[in-house]
């Protein structure tokens, strides 16, 4: 029931915009402009924020039998080292797409809707809650797998009440209007991240590094996103956009990777362990 109730509470955190944003903005911009304001979150921004969720759902979809039988051994040890790498790869995962959608908000929309490319700011704003999106997705499942399954559940409860408190708050004042929706998911998803984090120490004991869990990764993300705006900036000039777009980010991908490879954020026995993983 726990599990069921958690993913409810996900899918129901969409529905209050649906229900707030067009009652709402309605009152200064009128029902038109509002409902196409609402369409450019639930139909543009909302779909390329969960993009990268299919990504991470692999990683989750992967750890949930290999830490549940660790936990039920009493492997603790192994049980600490799997955490960590989880959530290290869930950070090394959400990190780039969140600085690349605010940074390459407008290029994104420009291809993907070439016809109706508005919303870059809104995009930006609603992409910082994709890496808290991520862990969240990740820690759900490792406390899923250690038997503590109402935790999720109480989180998203907690994180839909206080989006919908923002919502109101927010979009009443017309210097945000519809920002404030995205400013209420990012405010849901950190709470939700918060509460499942301060439960992964305390059940299952973690000390975090520093360097390696945020530093290294914020490192390789920054030289990312110098490279993407500036290579795409370089070959706007020669190629049309939609095609610097692609290859600006293919090479920034590279020199992503390139950097995790130089920074060491992976030691030999993690690489071992993730394959390893892989075999089971």
């Amino acid at each position: 029931m726990p599990i069921s109730i958690s993913a409810i509470m996900s899918s129901f955190n969409k529905n209050i915009d649906s229900f707030t944003v067009v009652r709402i903005l309605k009152d200064y911009l009128g029902e038109e402009k509002a409902k196409i304001q609402y369409g450019i979150l639930s139909g543009k921004v909302d779909t390329l924020c969960a993009l990268p969720l299919s990504i991470n759902i692999a990683l989750v979809t992967a750890l949930v039998p290999t830490i549940t039988r660790d936990y039920a051994k009493g492997k603790t040890e192994s049980l600490q080292k799997k955490t960590k790498i989880f959530i290290l790869i869930t950070v090394l995962i959400g990190l780039p797409c969140t600085v690349g959608m605010i940074l390459f908000a407008k290029p994104t929309l420009n291809m993907l809707f070439p016809n109706a490319n508005s919303g870059s700011i809104l995009l930006q704003i609603s992409s910082i809650a994709i890496i808290f999106t991520l862990l969240t997705q990740t820690i759900n499942g490792i406390l899923q797998s250690i038997g503590k399954v109402e935790i999720p559940a109480i989180a998203f409860t907690i994180g839909m009440i206080l989006k919908f408190i923002t919502n109101i708050v927010l979009m009443n004042n017309k210097k945000f209007g519809i920002n404030g929706a995205a400013i209420g998911n990012i405010v849901c998803n950190i709470t939700v991240f918060i509460i499942g984090f301060i439960s992964i120490k305390r059940n299952i004991k973690l000390n975090f590094s520093f360097s390696k869990i945020i530093f290294k990764p914020c490192i390789a993300t920054f030289f990312m996103g110098i490279v993407l705006m500036y290579s795409y900036k370089a070959l706007n000039k020669i190629i049309l956009g939609n095609y610097a777009t692609i290859l600006a980010i293919l090479i920034a991908v590279v020199v992503y990777l390139l950097c995790i490879i130089i920074l060491r954020v992976f030691s030999k026995e993690e690489l071992k362990m993730l394959k390893n993983l892989k075999a089971q």
